[in-house]
């Protein structure tokens, strides 16, 4: 989905580190999986081709939730209507209601301290120009706050009394972020931060309990670099409490109840990110762990006794209570999946007795669920499976790892094996590859990548050289070299599933959104004997003219991580698709949205013209209501049957009626 990454600078170092936690508790990574031990699972009760695209899609996305202040109710975002619209449901589970009724999306619900209003955003079609709403849980009535159709106002939390909200603004024509405070009482704005740096962005305010402080991160173009800033509100003076040498990440997740420590992930201890707890007199780290994984920390215990921080190992991701005392982490014991906690301005309610999460499992879509702490047991809040959708019919991926094609390094990535496939050389294959490129494939619910496997097709996930997860050095191996050695990563799984004895090597399609749009483009035209068919979802394919017209920020970002146009104009061209459109061999199929400001429908244009002088073969469709992806159901039902029909028709997979024989 093309993330922004951001931001660099070098600055003298003052933090200082205090080495507190051990190395290496989580398990070490895994050693390259030999492919002839991938075999599929016989499965005699398994139905082939009965997850329709129109089921899958009717299956329920669940989005944030906040809590109510009384710990009795919930308010998430959800597309049961059809929009991205916000829910009320009672937190031991029931009957949701719908709150809001909108055509257009909405995201971060923020639930006030005195109970009356909830604060969240909403864009129209998808242009990402949100403006801050408040809705009564009451009444739904709703208000727009900001009205500024030229001003972006995301993330809105509430200072502790209720009285104020901090959000952050960036104007549409700019690249930085500030962070404003909006006085409900005398509706009034006051602004936090002033004259940002173009390649820089503050987000995320985090409100002091007494409500004179807020605490935010500020990020850097080039992705490799950020800061933790604290501001009084009075005085307007903001304090740097990170100065380090180098470049390092540092983000603060929550600030202690007394004020005085700042819970923070960080790649400043090993390179990995990591959980510390920043003290803001001394700006000194202790850190709490310090594994060669991917720590982020969530919020303190409203006690003060515990953090909790999530660990993701490999695309499988754990929560985790810290207790500060003893120094002693324990895992929660929930689902296995992707977990992390959820809830607005914290996961925990406010006596500290229940935690709200989401669950997400690759049979299971996202779904609320609440934690309470005496019992050590869980129980889920929301449903989004639909009757007619069996997880029994769904597929759950191998975890596997192979060599990168210049042996630096091993790729990790998830492989969908379809029940019952034949080891017989006949079968189809999909190499599925995600945006960002800062971003990562975990082991969650995909709807399209079950539909195919229950389909026939085998479908790979990999994690190539830039993806989030696997450290500091992995997650800048692409800078100044996109399209070049992520494009080789995702080549070498094509090498290695073909090895596993299932596919026909003239059967295997490309796909992906955003920068994985790219990365699909860049595979057919550099690599166009490879692929069948190829499917790029909101894609770039163009580094001018994608510059010229994306976004201010991701132009700051494109611009920090490709080098200066003119000096790199020849690394431009080659990694720009469309110079390459007479290579391309395989039929294509391209969606793009409206109103998308990251990658903008010209970039799908520009291919549809080139190929189609060409007379070469391909199909697309812009959806004139959407943005940077597809919210509205009917059309991501539109576009996903658009691409199970493309790929049908050109890379037939074999029949999975399938013995249970080998």
């Amino acid at each position: 989905m093309r993330t922004v990454i951001l931001f660099a600078i070098v600055i003298l170092m003052s933090t200082v580190v205090a080495e507190t936690a051990a190395a290496q508790n989580l398990p070490a990574p895994q050693a390259v999986t030999d492919p002839k031990h991938i075999a599929s699972k016989p499965n005699a009760q398994v139905e082939p081709r009965s997850l329709t695209i129109e089921k899958l899609y009717m299956t329920r996305q669940v989005g944030r939730p906040t809590w109510s202040p009384d710990g009795k109710s919930i308010a998430f975002i959800s597309n049961m209507s059809g929009r991205n619209n916000l829910w009320l449901v009672p937190a031991e589970g029931g009957w949701p209601t719908q709150l809001t009724v909108s055509d257009q999306r909405q995201t971060s619900p923020a639930w006030s301290p005195d109970g009356k209003w909830i604060a969240y955003q909403s864009d129209y079609d998808g242009d990402e120009q949100w403006d801050i709403f408040l809705v009564s849980p009451k009444t739904g009535k709703s208000v727009n706050l900001t009205n500024t159709r030229e001003i972006a106002e995301m993330s809105p939390t509430w200072s502790p009394d209720g009285r104020y909200l901090a959000y952050e603004v960036k104007p549409k024509t700019s690249a930085a972020f500030e962070i404003d405070i909006y006085d409900t009482l005398m509706r009034e704005v006051k602004h936090l931060t002033t004259n940002t740096p173009q390649d820089k962005r503050n987000i995320n305010p985090i409100w002091s309990k007494d409500g004179k402080h807020i605490v935010y991160s500020q990020e850097q173009a080039k992705g490799t670099d950020s800061n933790i800033f604290v501001a009084d509100i009075v005085t307007g003076t903001n304090t740097l409490l990170t100065l380090h040498e180098g470049e390092q990440q540092y983000f603060a997740n929550d600030l202690s109840f007394d004020g005085k420590h700042i819970l923070l992930t960080s790649n400043a201890a090993n390179g990995y990110d990591n959980v510390g707890s920043l003290d803001i007199a001394n700006k000194k780290i202790s850190w709490l762990t310090k594994d060669k994984w991917e720590i982020r920390g969530h919020e303190f215990s409203p006690d003060g006794k515990h953090i909790t921080f999530s660990a993701n190992v490999d695309g499988n991701e754990d929560i985790y209570l810290h207790d500060l005392a003893t120094g002693k982490s324990t895992a929660l014991p929930i689902p296995k999946g992707v977990n992390e906690p959820a809830g607005g301005h914290s996961a925990f309610t406010h006596d500290g007795s229940r935690l709200l999460y989401f669950h997400n499992g690759p049979t299971a879509p996202g779904d609320l669920w609440v934690y309470t702490l005496a019992t050590g047991k869980s129980h889920q809040v929301t449903h989004s499976l639909i009757a007619g959708v069996r997880s029994e019919d769904m597929v759950e991926p191998y975890l596997v790892h192979y060599p990168s094609r210049d042996g630096k390094w091993t790729i990790s990535a998830f492989l969908y094996v379809p029940y019952n496939m034949a080891r017989n050389g006949q079968n189809a294959a999909i190499v599925y590859i995600h945006g960002g490129p800062t971003a990562q494939s975990m082991n969650s619910f995909n709807r399209f990548v079950q539909y195919a496997a229950n389909q026939g097709y085998m479908v790979l996930a990999p994690n190539y050289r830039g993806s989030t997860g696997y450290g500091k050095e992995f997650q800048q191996a692409n800078l100044f070299d996109m399209g070049g050695g992520d494009l080789q990563d995702v080549l070498a799984g094509v090498d290695w599933i073909k090895q596993t004895g299932h596919l026909d090597p003239k059967k295997i399609a490309v796909m992906g959104g955003s920068y994985g749009g790219y990365l699909s483009m860049m595979s057919v035209t550099k690599a166009p004997e490879v692929w069948a068919a190829g499917v790029p979802i909101v894609p770039f394919v163009n580094w001018f003219t994608e510059i010229e017209n994306e976004d201010p920020v991701l132009q700051q970002s494109d611009l920090a991580t490709m080098g200066d146009v003119v000096k790199n104009k020849a690394l431009y061209e080659d990694r720009s698709p469309i110079n390459f459109i007479d290579q391309i061999k395989a039929p294509l199929l391209l969606l793009a949205g409206g109103h998308d400001p990251r990658c903008p429908k010209s970039e799908t244009q520009q291919v549809v013209d080139a190929i189609k002088k060409r007379g070469g073969t391909v199909e697309y469709k812009i959806y004139d209501n959407e943005g940077h992806g597809f919210a509205r159901v009917e059309n991501q039902i539109d576009a996903y049957k658009r691409v199970a029909d493309f790929l049908l028709a050109h890379v037939q997979p074999a029949d999975c009626s399938c013995s249970l024989t080998e």
